[in-house]
């Protein structure tokens, strides 16, 4: 467990799910891992919010989980969303992201059904029991209107295979509170990429984040300046990565990131419904965004690439 969590320090990317014609799209998805392994990123995250988790058949988050592994190869960790308010369906989306290959599952508060805390903690439970492999908490109370407390984050802590908390809510005196009760060894991961600057500052380890699929060496610069201590390098990363930050949350996300990746190249911008596609005005918003992030993630690319010959840059 130890080496898992060592290897989720940094920036993890939160993956969208590509469709073709109304069908998972596994090919544009083994593309997007393999570019975002090379410039940089720590870890995978498949089959989240950003994923489209919950809009998945059983068998398309099999798929889209065992595509990821494969394309990571070893290289990263992958770690499988498995989110669900029906703890039998979490825990078999759990059982079937261990038997794809998942280093680690990503278990949400169970959303719309507002349990207390004892019913979370019971959820909790009984996904741990059924896999092997850890398991990072989810805290995410905008979206599912209910919220993990520090005192049942702490008690879940002591489950040994519950590992890491994905916390959602931009709450940053909370990382020193949540450190201070669960040690060094707890696995503190921001889901809020405009404040992860500031999360990695106040103890954090890493982010699972939206932006990283669009400019993952500039994410993953970011990180290692914060492992180095170089507050005027985490500054300027945080700067320039600010305006991409805002952009792709103009509308729900994964509408903006989806429109952001097609006009990438790198997969097409199709979304299920009840998601639409992202207006008109936003989409002006967000190419003029783009096209100021992408100079500086190249330039970043190639420096990397340039420090890490296995690794080459791929055309965004």
């Amino acid at each position: 467990m130890k080496d898992f969590n060592h290897r989720c320090h940094g920036a993890i990317a939160a993956l969208p799910t590509p469709y073709r014609m109304g069908r998972v799209d596994l090919q544009a998805l083994e593309g997007l891992c393999h570019r975002l392994i090379d410039r940089g990123l720590v870890a995978l995250a498949p089959c989240g919010t950003t994923g489209e988790g919950s809009l998945l058949t059983p068998d398309e988050h099999r798929q889209v989980v065992a595509t990821t592994v494969a394309a990571a190869a070893g290289r990263v960790p992958v770690i499988a969303g498995t989110s669900s308010n029906n703890t039998q369906v979490a825990l078999e989306l759990a059982r079937s992201a261990e038997d794809a290959g998942a280093s680690a599952i990503l278990a949400v508060t169970p959303f719309y059904l507002k349990p207390t805390q004892a019913g979370m903690v019971a959820h909790f439970r009984a996904i741990h029991d059924a896999v092997g492999i850890p398991i990072i908490l989810y805290d995410v109370p905008s979206r599912t209107a209910c919220a993990i407390d520090d005192v049942t984050v702490r008690r879940l802590g002591e489950f040994p295979r519950i590992v890491g908390l994905k916390d959602a809510t931009g709450d940053i005196p909370r990382v020193g509170r949540l450190r201070r009760r669960l040690g060094s060894d707890f696995l503190l991961l921001s889901g809020d990429d405009s404040t992860q600057a500031a999360f990695r500052i106040a103890g954090g380890d890493g982010c699972i984040s939206v932006t990283a699929n669009v400019a993952p060496a500039l994410c993953a610069a970011l990180h290692r300046a914060c492992d180095e201590g170089l507050p005027d390098d985490i500054q300027w990363y945080d700067q320039l990565l600010q305006p991409l930050d805002a952009a792709l949350f103009l509308e729900a996300n994964p509408i903006p990131l989806k429109r952001a990746l097609s006009r990438l190249g790198l997969m097409g911008d199709g979304l299920r419904l009840p998601l639409t596609p992202l207006s008109p005005e936003h989409d002006r918003k967000l190419a003029q965004a783009l096209e100021l992030a992408m100079r500086a993630e190249d330039r970043e690319a190639a420096r990397f690439a340039a420090k890490h010959k296995h690794a080459t840059p791929r055309a965004a």
